[in-house]
C-alpha cells in the first residue's frame, strides 16, 4: 500500500474528472497526476534524496493536496507545519527531524530568513504562493514548468510517510512517524467500519490540511474519488459559501468551528442543502452544538471519530446510525474495523465493563514511535499497545465513554472529577457558548473545580447562577466552585482547547504543577 496509489487508480479510470478546486483554479485528475510528477522531478533536481523530510508551510490549497503526493512520489517524507506555531516552534519542529527542504506560501514567506537562521540544515525553500517570488526562493510553478515528470517511487508499506508534530497541548511537541501502512489502514478501516464519506463526492477542506484529522479525510477522499476543495482556512462564512457555490456534500470540522458555523449568520442564510456528511472529532462536542448543528444542517448525516496523531488518527467511530440514539451521543463509538480498543487498569489489565481506566489501542495503524524520542516511544507503546493518556470506559455494547484526559482529572477532597463531564452540564445552559473546566490549587481540597466560560453574544450569567444550574446534572462535589469569564479560550492550530495555559496563572509558584 503506498499513498500515491489512489492517483494512479483515479488517472486510469476517470482521467477527466475534477480533482481540486482551490479559489479560481480548477484541475482533472490528469493535470494534477502530471504536476505532481513534475514536481517530484523537481524536488529530486534541487537535490532531495530518498527519506529526506519535506516541510510544507502553508494554508490550505490545490498546492498542498499535490505536495502531499510528489513528496512520497520523489521517495521523500512529508513534514506539515502547524501554521499556529510560532518562530521558534516551527524551527524546533524543522531541526528536530532535520528537514532539508521547506515550502512556503505567502502567508509565511516573510518568516523565512529567520528560519534559515534557526535552522541550519535548511537548504532549499520553495516558494507556492501566488504573488512574486521572494529572493532565494524557488518558484513552484516554474519548478513545475522546468520538469522532466519523475517515476513515481511508490513508496509504500513500513516506509515512512510523514513526521506529524503533535499541538503541544500538555507539553513540547513530539514528532509521530506514521508509514504508508498505518495511514491507509486507518483510512480503509474507516471506509470499512461505515459510510464516513459519499462516494464521488465533493470533499471540503476548512479544517487545517496540517493537521493529520484533514490529512486522514484527504486520504478517504482519495480513495472514494472525491473532488477536493480547498478554503485557506476556517471562517464560518468561507465555509457557506463553498458549500453553496461548490455543492460541498461532505467535510471534516472540529467542534469548535461546528459551534461558530451554526451560530453565524452566514449559515443561517445560505443554501447547505447538498451536505450529506458531516465528519467531526479532535475534541469532544457539547450536546447543545450538535442538537443545533443536526436542525441546521437536516440532509447531514454526522459520524464522530476518536483517535490521535498517533493512531493516524482514527481508533473509534460513532456512525450516523448512532447518532439518532440519544443514550449514545455522549460515546466517542465503538472501534473501527482497524483497531482493537481496551480500557485498563495501571497495570495493563483490561477492566470490567463500565469501569473507567486508560483507552489504549493496538493495530497496524499505530505509529513507528516519535522522532528521536526512544524513551517517549517506549512509554507509549508499552506492551505493543499505544497507550492514549485518555481516560475512559466501554458498556456492554463495546461503545467507547471518553471522561477526560488522564492529565485533566481533577482531585478534590479525595475525589476524581473528569472535567468533560463538568463542561457537559454547564454547555447546556443557554448562556455558555464555550466552556473549559480545569483544576487550581485550594487549600482545603487541594484541587478545586474551576470553569473558564465565554458567553453567548448578548447573554449574561452570574457565577452562581450557573453552578445552581450544573446541580440538577451532576454531582455535589463536581459543582465548580469557581467561575470566570473570558472573551475567548486558547485553541491550538487543531482547534483543541489549551488547558494547560487556563491553568498557568493559577500554578505559577506552586509546589506542583497539573498537566503542565
Amino acid at each position: 500500500m503506498y499513498i500515491t496509489q489512489s492517483l494512479h487508480a483515479a488517472r486510469q479510470r476517470e482521467p477527466d474528472r475534477v480533482a481540486t478546486i482551490s479559489g479560481t483554479r480548477t484541475r482533472t485528475v490528469t493535470e494534477t497526476a502530471t504536476r505532481v510528477a513534475r514536481l517530484a522531478g523537481a524536488l529530486r533536481s534541487l537535490g532531495v534524496a530518498s527519506g529526506d523530510r519535506v516541510g510544507i508551510y502553508a494554508f490550505n490549497s490545490d498546492r498542498y493536496h499535490e505536495l502531499l503526493m510528489a513528496v512520497p512520489w520523489a521517495d521523500a517524507v512529508v513534514n506539515p507545519v502547524n501554521v499556529r506555531w510560532s518562530a521558534p516552534e516551527v524551527a524546533y519542529s524543522l531541526v528536530d527531524c532535520e528537514t532539508r527542504a521547506l515550502v512556503v506560501d505567502d502567508a509565511f514567506a516573510s518568516a523565512v530568513p529567520a528560519l534559515r537562521e534557526r535552522v541550519p540544515g535548511l537548504r532549499t525553500v520553495v516558494f507556492c504562493g501566488d504573488g512574486e517570488t521572494p529572493e532565494g526562493m524557488y518558484s513552484y510553478e516554474d519548478l513545475i514548468d522546468g520538469a522532466s515528470p519523475a517515476d513515481d517511487a511508490r513508496r509504500g508499506g513500513d516506509a515512512l510517510y510523514g513526521v506529524f508534530y503533535t499541538g503541544g497541548t500538555t507539553g513540547s511537541p513530539k514528532g509521530v512517524m506514521l508509514s504508508h501502512r498505518a495511514c491507509l489502514t486507518s483510512a480503509m478501516g474507516s471506509l470499512v467500519t461505515t459510510e464516513i464519506l459519499s462516494r464521488g463526492g465533493v470533499l471540503l477542506h476548512a479544517a487545517p490540511m496540517f493537521h493529520l484529522a484533514d490529512i486522514a479525510a484527504w486520504n478517504i477522499g482519495n480513495l472514494t474519488g472525491a473532488a477536493h476543495v480547498m478554503v485557506p482556512s476556517f471562517t464560518p462564512s468561507g465555509v457557506a459559501e463553498a458549500i453553496r457555490e461548490h455543492r460541498v456534500t461532505d467535510v471534516l470540522l472540529v467542534p469548535t468551528m461546528i459551534q461558530k458555523l451554526v451560530d453565524s449568520s452566514e449559515a443561517a442564510a445560505s443554501d447547505l442543502s447538498s451536505l450529506k456528511r458531516v465528519m467531526y472529532g479532535a475534541s469532544p462536542i457539547a450536546e447543545t452544538v450538535l442538537r443545533k448543528a443536526r436542525e441546521i444542517l437536516p440532509n447531514a448525516r454526522f459520524t464522530q471519530a476518536y483517535g490521535m496523531t498517533e493512531l493516524a488518527p482514527v481508533a473509534t467511530l460513532l456512525t450516523a446510525e448512532d447518532h439518532d440514539d440519544p443514550a449514545l451521543t455522549r460515546s466517542c463509538g465503538r472501534p473501527a474495523a482497524h483497531a482493537d480498543v481496551r480500557v485498563v487498569d495501571s497495570a495493563g489489565t483490561e477492566v470490567a465493563r463500565g469501569r473507567v481506566g486508560e483507552i489504549v489501542v493496538r493495530g497496524d495503524n499505530v505509529m513507528s514511535g516519535y522522532w528521536n524520542k526512544p524513551e517517549e516511544t517506549a512509554a507509549a507503546l508499552r506492551g505493543g499497545w499505544m497507550h492514549t493518556g485518555d481516560a475512559g470506559y466501554m458498556d456492554d455494547g463495546g461503545y467507547v465513554f471518553v471522561v477526560d484526559r488522564l492529565k485533566d482529572m481533577i482531585v478534590t477532597g479525595g475525589e476524581n472529577v473528569y472535567t468533560a463531564e463538568v463542561e457537559n452540564a454547564l454547555a447546556k445552559h443557554p448562556a455558555v457558548a464555550q466552556v473549559a473546566v480545569i483544576g487550581v490549587p485550594d487549600e482545603n481540597w487541594g484541587e478545586r473545580v474551576h470553569a473558564v466560560v465565554v458567553l453567548a453574544p448578548g447573554a449574561q450569567a452570574r457565577p452562581d447562577e450557573l453552578r445552581d444550574f450544573c446541580r440538577d446534572h451532576i454531582a455535589n462535589y463536581k459543582l465548580p466552585r469557581t467561575v470566570e469569564f473570558a472573551a475567548a479560550l486558547p485553541v491550538s492550530g487543531a482547534g483543541k482547547i489549551l488547558k494547560r495555559e487556563l491553568r498557568k496563572p493559577h500554578w505559577a509558584g506552586a509546589d506542583r504543577g497539573v498537566g503542565a
